[in-house]
């Protein structure tokens, strides 16, 4: 005996192009988790160079990402204090707030869960200290390096942040 061929659902270009058939799709949020972290750029302006100290981070893929110095405000520190902190901590270059330069946010997710970061950024210019990512408390930092304010866009790896070093550019002539 003969039996039907049963047909398959069918598929339309938006269908296909997700993977799926014309089931309902079952949308799971995640929780979101905010947070909130200050940094920036310190600028050594005893030299005609303009060096930037940044630092090195591997990421989960295990790549080498160079970015701006960055952490949480610990108790009760405001954005800018824990700019100065965490500059210091991760690039051993003490610094002197000049100007906020603004504020990025993004999304990532990790771990169950997404976070909406928002990443305050500051114009300092160093004080003292000498290179070093010894004091950096959760060794995320890699390795630090001095970078010519002119190069900067070309050595960091978000475009974020190559945006905020643009606008260092700008604003870092009116304080010298």
């Amino acid at each position: 005996m003969d039996r039907p061929v049963p047909s398959a659902p069918k598929r339309t270009p938006l269908t296909a192009s997700m993977g799926r058939t014309s089931a309902p799709l079952i949308h799971q949020s995640l929780p979101t988790v905010e947070e909130v972290s200050a940094g920036g750029i310190v600028v050594d302006t005893s030299t005609d160079l303009l060096n930037v100290a940044i630092i090195a981070r591997l990421n989960r893929g295990g790549r080498l990402e160079w970015c701006l110095p960055k952490g949480h405000p610990e108790n009760q520190e405001n954005n800018e204090q824990a700019a100065v902190r965490e500059i210091e901590e991760e690039t051993g270059i003490r610094g002197r707030v000049l100007a906020a330069l603004g504020s990025i946010d993004y999304w990532f997710t990790v771990s169950g869960h997404r976070v909406h970061k928002t990443v305050h950024h500051f114009l300092l210019v160093s004080t003292g200290g000498h290179l070093t990512i010894e004091n950096d408390p959760d060794h995320e930092a890699v390795d630090v390096a001095w970078v010519p304010l002119a190069d900067l866009g070309r050595k960091l790896s978000f475009p974020n942040e190559r945006r905020i070093a643009d606008l260092a550019r700008e604003v870092l002539p009116q304080y010298l």
